[in-house]
């Protein structure tokens, strides 16, 4: 769980995925498009993968990935960020992070 809240507040965003989801790209190429640069962490590439996965879950991400962290405070899965975004609070949160710049 420390490893995760470490990764986690070392850059405005945050996304922890899998490579081969294909949820995770999505939710990627959302960030990029609102102009962001977010940490990807890919948990099957990752050593510690397994064990964060299962930290991840203890903080109620379920499905585990992706994952998203904002200036360090855990916003959800795919559900969430797309729920963000619809009703444009996703925006503000980018800009109050400081991930982007508008």
């Amino acid at each position: 769980m420390e490893r995760i809240r470490d990764l986690a507040s070392q850059k405005a965003v945050v996304i922890f995925t899998k490579s081969s989801c294909c949820m995770c790209h999505s939710i990627k190429a959302l960030f990029y498009d609102l102009g962001a640069s977010p940490a990807i962490h890919e948990l099957d590439q990752d050593e510690n993968g397994r064990e964060m996965e299962l930290a991840l879950r203890g903080l109620g991400s379920n499905p585990t990935v992706p994952c998203v962290f904002i200036g360090g405070q855990f916003v959800g899965t795919t559900k969430a960020v797309i729920t963000l975004h619809v009703d444009g609070t996703l925006k503000q949160m980018l800009i109050n992070a400081k991930a982007i710049w508008f």
